[in-house]
């Protein structure tokens, strides 16, 4: 399972494009070069998602939106489904 994920936005945005977080009850704005790290899943079960963390991006307003997702997954995901592993996902 992707276990951790990193969100960094690339450029400034003017008006929305935020990254919302509706059980938090918070949306980050993004600021170029700045980067919100958060748990997929929960620590004690790692097959379970982590419900606080859902999440959404946000159109932006004005302007546009660069991003990089990076996750981290637990184990090796890619050499699995290249051999057409139907579990790999």
């Amino acid at each position: 399972p992707r276990i951790l994920t990193i969100f960094m936005y690339a450029n400034d945005v003017a008006q929305g494009g935020g990254t919302r977080f509706p059980e938090l009850n918070i949306t980050m704005q993004p600021r170029m070069g700045s980067a919100i790290f958060w748990p997929s899943v929960l620590d004690e079960d790692l097959n379970a998602l982590e419900p606080y963390t859902r999440h959404e991006a946000l159109p932006p307003e004005s302007g546009v939106k660069i991003g990089m997702n990076y996750w981290i997954h637990q184990y090796d995901y890619r050499t699995p489904s290249t051999k057409g592993c139907k579990w790999a996902k």
